[in-house]
């Protein structure tokens, strides 16, 4: 049985301690937790709107950029800042309205999802939930420059700058 004393003692203990937590961010609480509140890494529960396809690790980049590939809200890509200064695919993220998963596979549903996935140069494992796993498109090296895509790219930019010349 605790003394009145201690209880006292208990009682202040109890108002210092909420006094400093309501003075905490949401992270320092997270910190103070003596396990830790783990934060769920996205993609993982099953539950949100896309299939993420991690190309490569988050670690490589300083900061990142979302694009729509295609359609608003099908298809995005996110791009990741090197400290170089480049930019590259970091992943992708694929609306569920537009792939499902088929004997652990991503099969694409849309022209914009079959066209991202070919893009990569793996086929994309899953990892967990709604997580996969692909490996970045092949590097083109440089003797192998203009491919075929590249040259008919830049005739038909030279044939529309001369259209556009003309009137």
């Amino acid at each position: 049985m605790a003394t009145a004393k201690q209880r006292q003692a208990a009682k202040k203990n109890i108002k210092k301690a909420q006094a400093a937590w309501r003075g905490m961010s949401p992270r320092a609480h997270a910190k103070a937790q003596p396990e830790g509140r783990g934060r769920v890494k996205p993609g993982t529960t099953g539950e949100g709107e896309y299939y993420h396809i991690e190309v490569r690790r988050k670690g490589q980049f300083t900061s990142f950029r979302t694009q729509d590939v295609g359609k608003k809200g099908g298809v995005q890509r996110v791009a990741g800042r090197r400290p170089s200064g480049s930019w590259a695919d970091q992943k992708w993220l694929i609306s569920k309205k537009d792939a499902h998963i088929q004997n652990g596979r991503l099969v694409p549903d849309t022209k914009d999802a079959r066209e991202a996935l070919e893009t990569l140069g793996s086929k994309p494992t899953r990892i967990s939930g709604d997580r996969f796993k692909a490996k970045p498109r092949p590097n083109v090296p440089e003797k192998a420059k203009p491919t075929a895509a590249q040259k008919r790219a830049r005739l038909s930019n030279i044939k529309k700058a001369q259209a556009a010349r003309r009137g």
